[in-house]
């Protein structure tokens, strides 16, 4: 069949128009999660009528902290929270469009990194050094560090207890191939060292004690926390769903809470009696006594700079999961933080007088 010049003179711009169209569709299917999110511009300050922020919520902790500190009344919008169980299943529902903002440790970033999704840190949390334990099951022979060769050890990838578990390795001289890593959500944690199914888990409070009261009876314990080192920063951040933080009514709201989060904490420094009771006797069902010892081990929450300090701190962390070939691939710690909430951050400290580094409640 032949094509007249006229056929062909029409066809040319239809041709065109389907090959720029499936251009842009492998274009889209190639671009990673963060739909082109452009964090440069300023942070806008109005705040429309109608607008509502979903927090991801773990243990409930910030719904707690939030409403015992009395500053969840009167917000410019609307506050609602779903609750999650570790990094991962905080990291789908941004995927999924459901939540704009949550308080994670230090390694969920980096998976969000590993995912190609847009989720910056907005706030970082500083606590002490010890807020997380390595926790053993029921009659394990496991004292010290050294006796980790060889055991099976809880891991959940994508967690802060991920990086809790590496370093623990590592400053005894051990390997990942040492050991038997048994992949696990953190909410299965307690449960399979009560039952023996794994040996040993890095919990952090008030899991630790509500485990400990349940099988501390039964020979339940945790590793000599000092024969294993320092296997923690003690930090934790706030990010947001990039798509959020290009909202601009979202973004002008995720701006104002980031100095509830701060003024809040600082209401818990200051009347810790009144949180051990909201939070760790009340939602968490622990003794005050139990509440009390938690804060003491945890200490206050400070505040650390967004700044090149806190850039090598994360990057530390990185290198951890790296050196022990858990990463598929580069990531950069400076790529994780949207320094626009620096100013936000240090206004709200200065209203509130919450400190930057971390102290002891007493």
């Amino acid at each position: 069949m032949r094509i007249s010049r006229n056929t062909r003179s029409a066809t040319l711009p239809i041709l065109s128009a389907l090959l720029a169209i499936i251009a842009l569709v492998l274009t889209a299917c190639d671009s990673s999660d963060d739909h082109g999110v452009d964090l440069s511009k300023d942070l806008p300050t109005e705040i429309p009528a109608g607008t509502t922020i979903v927090w991801a919520d773990q243990q409930n902790k910030y719904q707690t902290l939030f409403a015992a500190s009395g500053l969840d009344k009167d917000l410019p919008y609307k506050l609602e929270y779903a609750n999650f169980t570790g990094g991962p299943a905080v990291l789908e529902s941004f995927r999924a469009g459901t939540a704009d903002i949550a308080g994670v440790g230090d390694v969920p970033p980096i998976h969000a990194q590993l995912t190609d999704q847009k989720v910056p840190i907005v706030l970082a949390l500083q606590n002490s050094l010890t807020t997380y334990d390595l926790a053993t099951a029921p009659g394990a022979d496991v004292k010290t560090a050294t006796d980790l060769r060889g055991k099976k050890i809880a891991y959940a990838e994508g967690t802060a207890q991920q990086a809790v578990v590496l370093r623990a390795l590592a400053n005894a001289g051990l390997e990942v191939r040492d050991v038997r890593l048994v992949k696990l959500k953190l909410a299965e944690f307690s449960d399979a060292l009560g039952a023996n199914q794994v040996d040993v888990a890095p919990l952090n409070e008030p899991r630790l004690t509500r485990y400990l009261r349940d099988f501390g009876r039964d020979g339940a314990s945790t590793v000599d926390p000092n024969s294993l080192g320092r296997v923690s920063e003690g930090l934790s951040y706030v990010y947001a769903r990039g798509e959020s933080l290009t909202d601009p009514a979202k973004a002008a709201a995720l701006r104002h809470l980031v100095g509830v989060v701060i003024k809040a904490y600082q209401w818990a420094n200051t009347h810790p009696a009144e949180w051990i009771e909201q939070y760790y006797v009340n939602n968490q069902n622990v003794t005050a006594d139990d509440g009390r010892r938690i804060l003491r081990s945890t200490g206050t929450v400070a505040f650390p700079p967004l700044d090149d300090a806190l850039i090598e701190r994360q990057q530390a962390t990185i290198d951890v999961l790296d050196n022990a070939g858990q990463l598929p691939k580069k990531v950069r710690a400076a790529d994780d933080f949207d320094l626009r909430f620096t100013p936000v951050i240090e206004d709200a400290k200065k209203e509130s007088g919450a400190p930057s580094e971390s102290g002891v409640i007493r």
